[in-house]
């Protein structure tokens, strides 16, 4: 028997550079899982700013910038900080439209 806890990832999330506007926009679906661990990849040609709750602005994201957030470091599955199942990520362009690529957001969860 294992006590171990089992870090898994749910399927990469993207959105292209066409649908990044001047208003949120989802980046995929909303989270299956509890999450542990989000990665954020701006690889669009443009700043852009990233949003929790697609209303309210949370951080800013530089053109080829990452944001790599464990929000439950050293924790059991049943304590810590957790993004919430059914939490949705958005991003909206911060300084003009991008022109190329995507962004992607990977979701890790603990089982």
């Amino acid at each position: 028997m294992s006590l171990a806890i089992s870090l898994k990832s749910e399927p990469v999330r993207s959105l292209g550079f066409a649908s990044v506007g001047a208003v949120y926009a989802g980046i995929g679906t909303s989270l299956s899982r509890p999450a542990r661990i989000f990665m954020i990849q701006n690889l669009l040609n443009a700043d852009v700013m990233i949003s929790f709750n697609g209303i309210d602005d949370h951080f800013p994201l530089p053109t080829n910038g990452f944001v790599l957030m464990d929000v439950s470091s050293n924790q059991s599955n049943m304590q810590g900080f957790y993004i919430a199942e059914g939490t949705r990520f958005y991003v909206k362009q911060l300084t003009g439209a991008a022109t190329q690529g995507s962004i992607y957001l990977t979701v890790f969860y603990g089982e």
